[in-house]
């Protein structure tokens, strides 16, 4: 059964910084049931069409899912620029934004409590630098790492990293991840795919059609349903490692 996710105002008491109104994509999945939770971060082009049916996934996969809108002040043009500041700062209205999403699920009837983050492309980057936030698990997609790598996974949640070997943006990232991870000693799984590029995990192209040749040249941008079909299947094991529910994990 497809599930087809719903607008909802997401803004919270207590959030000083975050977005003024903010709103989010939320995914039920089908039943009733103690789920965990899944916040997804969107990519640079916000919530797309392909995104809006990653959020679908998440929540047809069992996850109560939650794609908060980062772009809620004023759309893509006008947040893009304050939102990668964010990014890089570690801080800022999008980080509100994304513990208001963790915090929402939590305290939702239904959720087990065990929340996990997923991000893509602009999101896997916060999904990154959040999984020392209070996650249980982590999904990095191809995001951009921080500069100080090894200050950001202090205290990280375990990762499951997935990146494309032809993304020129990301060279050697799959491996600094991976090697500060063990150095950290953080449960993690992480794999680059050879013949994969930006964005692989999309089921469509995305973002202006002005930009999708370039982004394709530049970054090898674009779906590829066999690495996507592969990293679907760790995260899904990961996250079902590592966002067990009490019933979950006894077999039960």
């Amino acid at each position: 059964m497809t599930i087809a996710p719903q607008l909802i105002d997401l803004t919270l008491p207590g959030s000083p910084g975050g977005s003024v109104g903010l709103t989010a994509l939320l995914g039920i999945p089908v039943g009733e049931g103690s789920w965990p939770g899944v916040v997804l971060v969107h990519e640079a082009f916000g919530l797309t069409d392909v995104m809006r049916r990653q959020v679908a996934r998440m929540a047809e996969a069992g996850y109560l899912a939650l794609m908060p809108d980062l772009f809620t002040a004023g759309g893509p043009r006008k947040c893009l620029t304050a939102t990668f500041r964010a990014l890089q700062a570690g801080e800022g209205r999008a980080f509100v934004d994304i513990e208001s999403a963790r915090r929402f699920l939590v305290d939702r009837p239904g959720c087990s409590g065990e929340v996990g983050v997923l991000g893509f492309c602009m999101g896997g980057g916060f999904a990154l630098v959040a999984a020392a936030r209070g996650f249980d698990a982590a999904s990095v997609n191809y995001g951009r790492l921080p500069k100080d790598l090894d200050e950001a996974l202090a205290g990280a949640c375990p990762i499951v990293g997935s990146y494309g070997a032809t993304d020129a943006s990301l060279k050697g990232a799959a491996g600094a991840l991976e090697a500060a991870l063990v150095r950290r000693g953080i449960p993690h799984d992480v794999k680059e795919y050879p013949g994969a590029g930006h964005a692989f995990l999309n089921d469509a192209e995305t973002g202006p059609l002005v930009l999708r040749f370039v982004l394709k040249r530049i970054l090898g941008a674009g779906p590829d349903p066999v690495a996507a079909a592969d990293a679907w299947q760790r995260i899904d094991a990961f996250f079902g490692e590592h966002l067990a529910t009490p019933e979950k994990a006894s077999g039960s």
